[in-house]
């Protein structure tokens, strides 16, 4: 049975108090431990030994929102996976689609990364998704099958425990709008298809596949209902604890 796993992602939001007041708070109200539902967190770099410190012997994963593919160079502004790893992350999110459209980020670069990620010791959380005018144009399942395809190209089956994958429609994230359950349910259902065929059945059927995209309280109960949605990386809603613990809370009663 695949344990559930809901991450906050933080972006670029927060100061060093209001991060330090939030982390606390998610730690003080978690009331279900890591074999119910896996829970992490992942703010700007700045703030991560900060939250590591905060974070250390409760049941709350330290994430990164990103890392570089190389260990070290004349990489101006950036972090590489070592550095993740020596500042207390077990996770780290790659591919987010605000990366691959604000900077660039190919499936090629996503590839590396995991590389470096899984080399590095880190758990990655890949994700894929389309956008409006791919959904409505019917190619939402050649996108998704074309960036898993780049991510995981020379991935190997042992690499896979390692892996959770996120599914985040491109059109529903920040938005208000969120994909029907349905809709959700149809995709994840696609990539564990994809993950069979790529990996075999067994390693298909114990990957994590999350759902992102305005996840909020009062749509995550339905979310986590279906077979396949094992989870959630939240957005603005993880800015706030009570609404991220309420979201923890129904990961951890629906499965």
């Amino acid at each position: 049975m695949r344990v559930p796993i809901v991450f906050g992602n933080w972006k670029m939001n927060l100061d060093r108090t209001a991060i330090a007041a939030l982390a606390k708070e998610i730690v003080t109200g978690l009331h279900h431990d890591c074999t119910v539902v896996d829970v992490g967190i992942c703010p700007p770099f700045p703030y991560l030994e900060r939250t590591a410190a905060i974070l250390e012997g409760s049941n709350v994963y330290l994430g990164a929102q990103n890392g570089h593919w190389a260990e070290s160079g004349a990489y101006t502004g950036e972090v590489s996976m070592s550095m993740l790893v020596d500042a207390g992350c077990r996770f780290v999110i790659i591919g987010h689609s605000e990366r691959r459209q604000y900077f660039g980020e190919t499936d090629e670069i996503v590839s590396r990364k995991i590389n470096s990620a899984l080399n590095a010791g880190l758990r990655v959380i890949l994700c894929v998704g389309e956008t409006e005018e791919q959904r409505d144009q019917g190619i939402t399942k050649k996108i998704i099958a074309g960036q898993l395809t780049g991510a995981l190209a020379g991935k190997a089956e042992s690499d896979m425990p390692d892996m959770v994958i996120a599914y985040e429609p491109i059109w529903a994230i920040g938005t208000g709008r969120t994909a029907t359950t349905d809709q959700a349910q149809e995709v994840h259902a696609f990539i564990r298809e994809w993950l069979s065929k790529e990996f075999g059945t067994t390693t298909a059927e114990s990957v994590r596949i999350q759902y992102g995209g305005s996840v909020k309280p009062n749509n995550m109960a339905a979310l986590i209902s279906m077979p396949d949605i094992d989870g959630a990386l939240v957005g603005g809603a993880s800015l706030k604890s009570d609404s991220f613990l309420e979201i923890v809370s129904h990961a951890a009663d629906g499965k």
